[in-house]
């Protein structure tokens, strides 16, 4: 199962991102029913991280993508077992809370990967799970 970060997430939802494509194309084609299971896992965080700013600029399309997206997310709450993890992934890796928490998130529930764009915050090193960036997906023509 794969876990997502925020920036990812809003590449996908540009259809011209050479790496949103490859991003878009974990999700599926067709719209998701109630019977389908998630694509991936996040920390509910990813709604004020990615809707913020298209909500404050009015860009409904943007929003519209974007909630498409995350609807086929199972987003988690920050319970206090992942809140504690989160603040050892924190201190380990130098990260500010919110992408700790993320991380966190997908240590927590067993996610194979991880899914971002950071690679200054998420370096290939990080040795709780395996960090995948856009570019190493296999491209999306």
């Amino acid at each position: 199962m794969d876990a997502f970060d925020a920036d990812v997430l809003i590449y996908a939802a540009t259809t011209d991102h050479p790496l949103g494509r490859r991003v878009a194309a974990l999700f599926p084609v067709a719209p998701p029913n109630d019977a389908d299971p998630p694509v991936g896992v996040g920390s509910l965080l990813l709604l004020p991280e990615v809707l913020a700013k298209p909500l404050r600029d009015s860009d409904a399309d943007e929003v519209r993508m974007l909630a498409g997206l995350l609807a086929r997310l199972e987003l988690l709450p920050l319970d206090r077992a992942t809140a504690e993890l989160a603040v050892a992934l924190s201190s380990r890796y130098r990260l500010r809370a919110t992408d700790a928490s993320h991380l966190a998130t997908a240590v927590a529930v067993g996610a194979d990967r991880f899914i971002t764009n950071n690679q200054r915050d998420f370096p290939a090193t990080i040795s709780e799970i395996r960090v995948i960036y856009p570019a190493d997906l296999p491209d999306a023509i």
